[in-house]
């Protein structure tokens, strides 16, 4: 009798899991802006729901930055039912998912350097993606210099509260979905 063998496939993408709560993430980031982004606003600076939660989603589920670049497209796509710039966001965000995405590579020896490190990748990937979205409108919109130049405390002042609030969450919810932190799986 002959010996049988079972082939296992190895599974490509990311698992459902991962998927919805990119789906989740980004809604909520969606509803999060529509209605609270209004809401919060400290001298003209308010956090930016769809950048933070973008970034979440890459964090949480530390996906190939092929994903990370299809979460960009599609915060990107997000962006357009807001008002504003239409088409900007779609090469601003997808740069910041990309920085993102480039960040969560750097390895980390705790768990506190870890959350730190959430926050510190959210405020560098909101400041490339506030600060491309600032250069394509003085491009392609011919947006005035003192215009720009008011864009700076923003885009900093968003990166900010985008980071408090990214790593705020981070240790929650990587227990919430029973995810161990980077630094517990390397051991």
């Amino acid at each position: 009798m002959e010996k049988r063998e079972l082939e296992q496939k190895e599974k490509k993408g990311l698992p459902l899991r991962d998927l919805l709560l990119t789906a989740v993430l980004l809604a909520a980031g969606a509803v999060l802006k529509f209605f609270v982004g209004q809401v919060i606003n400290i001298g003209g600076m308010k956090p930016n729901f769809i950048i933070a939660m973008y970034c979440m989603v890459i964090v949480l589920i530390r996906p190939k930055i092929w994903y990370c670049l299809i979460v960009g497209v599609l915060a990107g796509a997000i962006c357009q039912f807001f008002p504003g710039t239409p088409g900007l966001n779609f090469a601003s965000e997808l740069a910041g998912a990309l920085c993102m995405g480039l960040m969560i590579l750097i390895p980390f020896k705790n768990r506190k350097m870890e959350v730190l490190f959430a926050g510190v990748d959210t405020f560098v990937s909101t400041v490339v993606s506030g600060g491309l979205y600032t250069v394509l409108l003085f491009v392609f919109i011919n947006a005035k210099t003192e215009t720009l130049i008011a864009y700076i405390p923003i885009v900093l002042g968003t990166a900010t509260l985008n980071s408090i609030i990214v790593a705020a969450l981070y240790a929650p919810l990587m227990k919430a979905i029973k995810k161990p932190f980077v630094c517990d799986s390397s051991k």
